[in-house]
């Protein structure tokens, strides 16, 4: 007699619970034991590759002051044993007045074994990277090896992801993990892994009490209200306190500065129509803002929709599209970073919820994959097997020789990407940023930059600047391949 036809479904769940049995399987945990080998390789395949674009893309003159050069700078403080200032902000500037990020003094022990702004740029990729590991233990669990390595895969390499390792170092690749982590146990009902994990986020960066909050809103919501309730108002508590006291008491201004991208351009708020246009339609237009939510779903087939924990976004996508500033609105730099976890966690959750529908989830995960590799030549990780980026240009040995003149504890002015190379032995500042200290004893400055990379002043600027500089009294060190160093009478070159 002939067997009855299995269905997919029922297939892919035989499948799954036949490699259960085969591998020993992980607690959900945040110290899972016997990680299969291939979830550590993944996770290290990914670390190699963020580390290699991050450390190729410093060499090649192609980080920058804001932001790397401001964390470097604060790390270095830690590492020196007192609260962080940068100089790229202003002379002494407190850092704790900017953001509120204490989570950085972390970083100081590894800062002092290895002062260097590589130290950075490593534990960034090695944060982000870490991240793959609760999602893809849980993805294996619920949905089997394949599905667990395809979501592994397709999160590492998401565009979110590849914009923020293309773009220096950030504070919030620490939320990164702690988000992963703390959605995964969410979603296994391990209510206060899920509480542990998310809290730590207050010392990340004061906007996201708030998504500390909507974790706890959804812990109530699974049943234990009280631990909810709690969470829920520490995060609130947390961004309040850190907005209103910690970050005024710090600014020089009295004030948390963040503030005015909330107001209409120009600084004004334009009222009650202004901020209901904002709240509303604005949230929505330009069409950039449309994009950015498409290209946010899209990886997951918007099978994300179906999930509560894609609820976990909502504040960070609110504060982005309420912001005046333009580049908040779009796919680059690191403002999506925080997002992937929670998008790839509410798909997780999605498929978990669907595996027993027809069809399963070999479908959405081969279209998952198919949308990732759509997307990723679009984005810096699309850069690491361009020939260019290992073709290293006769101008960065130029610099590097350059900067080497410069003695070490000096007070230097320079362009803002060569601000990174020069933070972990001189006190540097931005040239041409009004805020930076005056009158440094080292000038030094790339005037060959391209009009798209240069920041914060014209070519025309920077020469009158330049000029005026010789008429002070600097003399002209070197003046090669477009690099230009000064210095002031007094200041000997290293010889």
């Amino acid at each position: 007699m002939q067997a009855p036809p299995i269905s997919t479904t029922a297939r892919a769940s035989q499948e799954a619970a036949a490699d259960e049995r085969e591998t020993p399987q992980p607690r959900d945990s945040a110290a899972g034991p016997r990680i299969p080998w291939w979830i550590w390789a993944l996770a290290g395949a990914l670390f190699i590759s963020y580390a290699a674009l991050s450390l190729r893309r410093h060499d090649m003159l192609l980080s920058h002051s804001f932001d790397l050069g401001i964390f470097e700078q604060a790390v270095r403080s830690y590492a020196e044993g007192h609260l962080p200032v940068s100089e790229v902000k202003g002379p002494d500037f407190p850092v704790l007045g900017d953001h509120f990020s204490p989570v950085l003094a972390l970083i100081a022990p590894l800062y002092l074994l290895h002062p260097s702004t590589d130290t950075l740029l490593v534990v960034h990729a090695a944060l982000i990277a870490s991240s793959v590991f609760p999602l893809a233990l849980w993805a294996r669990r619920t949905l089997g090896t394949a599905a667990a390595a395809v979501i592994g895969l397709c999160y590492g390499l998401s565009w979110g992801i590849a914009s923020a390792v293309g773009f220096d170092f950030h504070e919030v690749a620490f939320a990164v993990p702690l988000l992963a982590f703390s959605l995964t146990a969410l979603a296994n009902d391990r209510l206060h892994a899920a509480a542990y994990w998310a809290l730590p986020l207050l010392l990340v960066k004061e906007d996201l009490g708030i998504t500390v909050a909507v974790i706890g809103l959804l812990i109530a919501r699974r049943g234990d209200r009280r631990l909810g309730i709690v969470t829920a108002v520490c995060g609130v508590v947390g961004t309040l306190l850190a907005m209103t006291v910690i970050l005024p008491a710090f600014n020089p201004s009295g004030s948390y500065g963040y503030l005015i991208w909330l107001d209409g351009p120009g600084g004004g708020d334009g009222g009650l129509p202004a901020m209901l246009h904002k709240l509303t339609i604005g949230l929505i237009t330009p069409v950039q803002k449309i994009t950015t939510l498409v290209l946010l779903l899209a990886p997951t087939l918007f099978l994300a929709l179906r999930s509560p924990l894609l609820l976990v976004a909502v504040p960070t996508v609110l504060w982005r599209f309420a912001s005046s500033y333009e580049l908040h609105w779009g796919t680059g730099y690191h403002y999506s970073l925080v997002l992937m976890p929670i998008v790839f966690a509410a798909f997780v959750d999605a498929l978990v919820r669907r595996r027993s529908a027809h069809g399963g989830v070999r479908r959405y995960l081969a279209a998952s994959a198919a949308v990732t590799a759509l997307l990723l030549p679009q984005f810096p990780l699309w850069q690491l097997v361009q020939p260019a980026t290992w073709r290293t240009d006769p101008r960065v040995e130029v610099a590097d020789s350059l900067m080497e003149r410069i003695p070490e504890g000096a007070t230097v002015q320079a362009s803002t990407h060569l601000v990174p190379h020069l933070v972990s032995r001189t006190s540097v500042s931005l040239y041409g940023w009004p805020d930076s200290r005056p009158y440094p004893e080292w000038i030094m400055v790339d005037t060959w930059v391209p009009d798209h990379l240069r920041w914060p002043q014209s070519a025309a600027e920077e020469q009158f600047k330049l000029r005026s500089a010789l008429k002070k009294g600097y003399r002209t060190v070197a003046d090669r391949e477009g690099f230009v160093l000064l210095n002031r009478p007094g200041s000997a070159p290293k010889p």
